[in-house]
């Protein structure tokens, strides 16, 4: 079977859209010191499902930009990087998140079907 070129460009327009997505998301749940496989379960259970190669060198891009902090906790016999967000990555995902808000209210008002008397004559 065939695949419609139009899946690749619905693929490539999501990938883009979910970009932005994660790193709201990531700023969102690191209130929280969590390690990279806790936080990929977290936004799993949340229905948001990003692989290990697109989290951990996110995760570093966010830490370079000083929006998030980590550590490495070596008590267990497994050591684990903790990462968390900084006053600086808590005023991002505030602007984020108020923009996604806008951006939501914005595209709910245009998905909805226009009614006799709110178009123009």
């Amino acid at each position: 079977m065939e695949e419609d070129p139009g899946d690749q460009l619905v693929a490539a327009h999501q990938q883009e859209l979910r970009r932005g997505t994660v790193v709201l998301a990531c700023l969102l749940v690191l209130d929280e010191p969590r390690y990279g496989y806790a936080l990929l379960r977290t936004l799993a259970d949340a229905g948001l499902d990003v692989e290990a190669n697109t989290l951990y060198p996110l995760l570093r891009r966010l830490e370079a930009q000083g929006l998030l902090e980590s550590d490495w906790n070596t008590e267990e016999s497994r050591p684990r990087k903790f990462y968390r967000i900084t006053g600086s990555g808590a005023r991002v995902r505030d602007a984020l998140e108020a923009e996604r808000l806008r951006l939501h209210a914005a595209l709910a008002a245009l998905s909805r079907p226009s009614r006799p008397e709110d178009r123009s004559p």
